[in-house]
């Protein structure tokens, strides 16, 4: 880990400017290419982390035979290509990097795999103690499994095939390389599993109400939050002290003023640029995954632990534990390519400033992209087009305007002030993420008077500090209470204030200003029962087909509630629209509604897992969010939560579908509109 200032004071400053030596040196301009291909590189470099690259060396083929009841064999046949080596999962020395793994611990291997085949013996560089048995030619592998409930074998089987290959030549290896399989299981359990129904036809419904397209913030929304949180950067210790340094060079050491204002422009467009090109990688992956993959980032348990554990690190930081920033060499590489030529070492310099500041605007950067990453690659590109907009624009303007320097306030402990707040508020934002992991698991960690009780501590940590009371490393004493000061203090402590009902059984816990954030009241609380939900209205869960033979056998139409336990704008959705008076009036009486969670990670019955063919090409269903949000996808369209759609007994389409809508009113003029077309098919 390398600290902010790890380009030394001495190359940074010369009593008070840049050096030459960190910015460009009056040598031939760099030529356009070699800008593109940086910037390439930097694109194919970020790719690759998000990528998922499949193996080309390896084009295994898997088929199935049954040899006794709940018994079968398993062959894995392959011809390894080039000059790459199979190594066998039979060897002399400690090699187990060959094995089977599926999604049901019922399913076990019985015994090694046997293999045929024209084995050698190699030696490779990375094994003094002997040779390993390795392939070249044609080889099968074959393992017999078992399942230990016989009537409980699908008709489709997945798994995952774990090998080994390298090539001894140059050292490479790579052990437990990943093969995902699906192979038809004879006389298994065919899946009733449903992915497309031919009925629904979402685009010709009978009433045409309803929404086209989700109601998720605006790019226009999203790029205002990515300026107002890279104004916020501004003010960090790694940004500020920049601006004036940055003006003053660019317009002492330019021959004329013109020119100075034309390169500080470049900067701040470059800086514009670089933050843009962050997000290039996400468009490419959009096209080439699936249309879930960002909601899959919101509810994903596993990413959310990370999330949580990576804010935790932002915090710490902020409360100047310890500098966070990319690789030294990534920074000096920059840094050394900012004296080639104009147009290049401006662009390098833009680059460096966004190295070495990343201790300050990554945690703000990270926390709005985290929070618009289930809406796709266009509002990312959207925050953090607007974060760098808020960060260049100030160098462009103060180079055309060079005497409001002196209108700037100072750097000093007023910095290390905002650095702390933030710190406050990324724990805060960290206990959210722990939350969404919590209640998509449901391991009952963070109900939600333990979640309102952490933000309640961190806001009074925060206002602590801010009094003086607490102090930090870095920190310095309070000898004055300014009007700013005050009144954050004053806006944390009503904060904090307006929270502490939320500890309470009460009518005045409901919190209603951050409603969605914390666990819901009603099924997420240490209380058995809360003040004023006694009668609170709850739908059939996760059981669609059970909902629809309720709605034949009363004859009421379907009210699909596609939702999320991670789902800020669903728990919103549900404790200030649905207690409505009318709106739950609908729903409990007139409509038969189910709720689908298309996070649930529970798995499915072995029997009902299986590989299914989607309009975006093959996916495999294991757990029941895997079937539901499948299921939305193909047949209303939509990636996103909540997503409301309202269907006959035999499911046929009555509306278009509706999503977050916050007016009670306009939620239950859509449930009348969709009754009137239920009342149009029963009439006909």
């Amino acid at each position: 880990m390398w600290r902010s200032d790890i380009i030394s004071k001495e190359r940074f400053y010369t009593n008070g400017f840049l050096e030459n030596s960190f910015f460009f040196k009056e040598q031939t301009m760099l030529n356009l290419h070699k800008i593109i291909s940086f910037i390439l590189s930097l694109t194919i470099f970020s790719f690759s982390v998000f990528a998922q690259e499949s193996n080309p060396f390896f084009p295994w083929k898997v088929s199935s035979k049954k040899i006794g009841e709940g018994k079968y064999e398993l062959v894995f046949s392959v011809s390894p290509a080039g000059p790459w080596e199979l190594y066998s999962p039979i060897q002399k020395i400690d090699l187990a990097t060959t094995e089977l793994q599926f999604n049901d611990s019922s399913i076990t291997q019985e015994g090694k795999f046997s293999e045929k085949g024209e084995v050698k013996e190699i030696k490779h560089p990375l094994f003094e103690e002997g040779a390993l048995r390795a392939y070249q030619s044609p080889v099968e592998w074959t393992a017999i499994i078992t399942f230990s409930d016989k009537d409980s074998v699908p008709a489709m089987l997945q798994g995952k095939f774990l090998y080994t290959y390298g090539r001894s030549a140059d050292t490479s290896f790579y052990p437990s390389s990943e093969f995902p399989f699906s192979v038809v299981m004879e006389g298994g359990v065919l899946s009733d599993t449903m992915t497309k129904v031919a009925s629904i036809d979402i685009n010709n419904p009978v009433n045409n109400c309803g929404d086209e397209g989700a109601n998720n913030k605006s790019i226009f929304t999203i790029f205002l939050l990515g300026f107002l949180g890279g104004l916020i950067a501004l003010l960090t210790p790694c940004v500020f002290p920049m601006i004036p340094v940055t003006v003053t060079f660019f317009t002492k050491k330019a021959q004329h003023k013109g020119k100075g204002i034309t390169n500080a422009v470049l900067y701040g467009l470059f800086i514009f640029l670089i933050y843009i090109l962050i997000t290039v990688p996400f468009h490419v992956a959009d096209k080439a995954i699936s249309p879930e993959i960002f909601n899959n980032i919101s509810t994903n348990v596993w990413l959310n632990l990370i999330f949580f554990a990576i804010f935790i690190f932002f915090a710490l930081s902020f409360f100047g534990l310890f500098e966070i920033g990319l690789p030294s060499g990534l920074a000096n590489r920059a840094d050394s390519r900012s004296g080639l030529g104009n147009i290049g070492g401006i662009f390098f310099m833009a680059a460096t400033l966004a190295i070495v500041s990343f201790s300050c605007t990554g945690p703000i950067l990270g926390t709005l992209l985290v929070g618009v990453a289930e809406q796709g690659a266009w509002p990312l590109t959207a925050g953090a087009a607007g974060f760098g907009l808020a960060l260049g624009l100030p160098f462009a303007l103060f180079a055309m305007f060079p005497h409001w320097l002196q209108s700037l306030p100072k750097s000093g402990g007023w910095m290390t002030d905002v650095k702390v707040v933030l710190g406050f508020l990324e724990l805060a934002l960290a206990v959210k993420f722990l939350s969404n992991a919590d209640l998509v698991k449901q391991w009952g960690l963070l109900k939600r008077e333990i979640f309102i009780g952490f933000w309640i501590l961190f806001g009074l940590l925060t206002v602590l500090y801010l009094a003086g009371i607490l102090r930090v490393k870095n920190s310095t004493p309070v000898k004055r209470f300014s009007v700013t000061r005050i009144a954050f203090i004053v806006l944390f402590s009503a904060i904090t204030i307006y929270l502490i009902p939320g500890l309470t059984n009460t009518r005045w816990a409901d919190l209603k200003l951050i409603s969605g954030f914390p666990p819901p009241r009603a099924t997420y609380s240490l209380y058995s029962s809360s003040h004023g939900n006694k009668n609170i209205f709850e739908p059939i869960q996760n059981d669609y087909k059970a909902a629809l033979a309720l709605a034949k056998k009363e004859n009421k139409p379907v009210l699909i509630d596609f939702t999320g336990w991670a789902c800020v704008n669903c728990r919103r959705m549900e404790e200030k629209v649905w207690p409505d008076k009318l709106v739950d009036s609908l729903m409990r009486h007139q409509f038969v509604v189910v709720s689908l969670y298309v996070d649930e990670r529970r798995k499915l019955p072995l029997t009902e897992q299986t590989v299914v063919t989607t309009s975006n090409g093959e996916k495999s269903i294991v757990t029941v969010g895997d079937k539901w949000a499948t299921f939305q996808t193909e047949n209303f369209g939509a990636t996103s939560q909540p997503q409301y759609a309202i269907l006959t007994p035999d499911e046929k389409a009555l509306t278009k579908t509706k999503f977050y809508t916050p007016d009670a009113d306009e939620f239950a003029a859509w449930l009348q509109c969709g009754l009137e077309a239920f009342q149009k098919t029963s009439s006909k």
